[in-house]
């Protein structure tokens, strides 16, 4: 008896690997910190106030305004790293990839510095 084994293509692991590419930002932001800072660079927030009942997610945008198309969403719960304000819009890192955007500060609460 022969057994055959066919290889299978080589697609599905190639584009698990594959980094998908950010939205870059309308409005960038900047996120370093000199190791000599004598203050905090960036602080903390946790999403909260989003109605379970509405659309259950604040959405994260190209820059500060509800005109930058939406590059992503954050629930209730999640927690970002918070940069720079602009109005009542902060620019955010958010994720296990700390991917950058910007989100309305109406919904993010328990501010750190």
């Amino acid at each position: 008896m022969t057994i055959t084994i066919r290889a299978l293509p080589l697609i599905f692991p190639i584009f698990l690997a594959t980094p998908i590419a950010a939205q870059p930002l309308d409005v960038p932001f900047d996120t370093y910190c000199p190791p000599d800072a004598q203050a905090a660079c960036f602080g903390a927030a946790t999403v909260m106030g989003l109605d379970p009942n509405g659309d259950g997610f604040l959405a994260v945008r190209t820059g500060p305004g509800t005109q930058y198309p939406i590059i992503a969403r954050i629930h209730n719960g999640d927690r970002v790293g918070t940069y720079d304000a602009r109005g009542p819009w902060y620019a955010i890192s958010f994720g296990p990839d700390a991917r950058l955007g910007w989100a309305h500060g109406n919904w993010l609460g328990d501010h750190y510095p």
